[in-house]
């Protein structure tokens, strides 16, 4: 998949400084035209995204079924998770932060990042949470100083962006805790889920059966593959499975490994069970689709 240096200058364009935002993350304004363009990497890109929306509309599809999105909602992109932009305003904008999965910023740590990626998935089962009006326009507020700080030459860019990074991320958690009142999953069965996604990314490849990641997490598979059900109405499986799949389209589209070569870069028995699987979740063959 790409990672964010490599995906920014393909959705950011001329907007990119020309140095000093390849810190594993960047913010920028965003729009129409901006996020219908990020369907063309639909799932390639392994980071995180929040986008908080302050005018206009978006509709999503998103674990079937669609969500729209109006001013003070914050709509939270996670790898793994795949999203279509459906429809926008003409009107659309927004403000979005977007952290490589593997962020090379230290603080806060990784584990803050992604559980707050996660939250409003496993509190609200959904991308989405509508926030109270001053606390999208804070928000709002730090993305815009974080915008700032990119595009300028002050000598020490680097250690203001972290700094910032990690307010924004405090502000975030905030916000979010304020937003769900209530809360719906218990303590440790998100705990459970955060640390399978976590795993998942790193291990999918090698690993595509459901003990492995049981056993990292101490626990049975029987429990594993209930936390994962009760959060998200998946299985474990379907996880694994669209991992493989989106690395599997990734690299059909943009490697030059033969469709053998990407079966067992893949850990797959053999090229048949590879274009079997590839087949049954996308609809067409390995072939199909790299000639498409």
């Amino acid at each position: 998949m790409y990672t964010l240096n490599e995906y920014l200058p393909i959705f950011v364009g001329d907007d990119l400084p020309e140095k000093g935002w390849d810190t594993g993350m960047y913010c920028l304004e965003t729009d129409a035209v901006k996020v219908l363009r990020s369907n063309l990497q639909r799932g390639f890109v392994s980071s995180f995204a929040f986008v908080v929306v302050d005018k206009g509309w978006m509709t999503i599809y998103y674990n079937g079924r669609e969500l729209t999105f109006h001013p003070n909602d914050l709509y939270t992109y996670s790898p793994g998770f795949p999203i279509d932009v459906i429809a926008t305003s003409d009107d659309f904008h927004g403000y979005c932060l977007m952290a490589d999965e593997h962020v090379t910023i230290e603080a806060p740590s990784v584990h803050d990042l992604v559980h707050l990626a996660y939250l409003p998935i496993v509190q609200l089962h959904e991308p989405k949470q509508t926030l109270a009006a001053d606390a999208a326009q804070h928000l709002i507020a730090k993305m815009q100083e974080i915008i700032s700080y990119i595009h300028s030459d002050h000598i020490y860019k680097g250690e203001v962006l972290r700094m910032l990074y990690s307010i924004f991320l405090l502000d975030l958690q905030n916000a979010q805790q304020r937003a769900i009142v209530h809360r719906q999953t218990p303590q440790r069965v998100e705990e459970i889920f955060i640390g399978f996604i976590r795993l998942l990314p790193r291990y999918f490849i090698e690993h595509h059966d459901i003990p492995f990641y049981a056993d990292q997490l101490h626990i049975s598979t029987v429990y594993l593959s209930r936390v994962v059900r009760q959060v998200t109405g998946r299985t474990v499986v379907d996880y694994i499975n669209q991992m493989l799949l989106m690395e599997a389209s990734f690299l059909l589209q943009t490697s030059q490994l033969s469709i053998t070569q990407i079966a067992d870069h893949l850990h797959f028995a053999d090229t048949p069970s590879f274009s079997k699987f590839f087949s049954r979740l996308n609809g067409m063959s390995p072939k199909e689709y790299r000639k498409g």
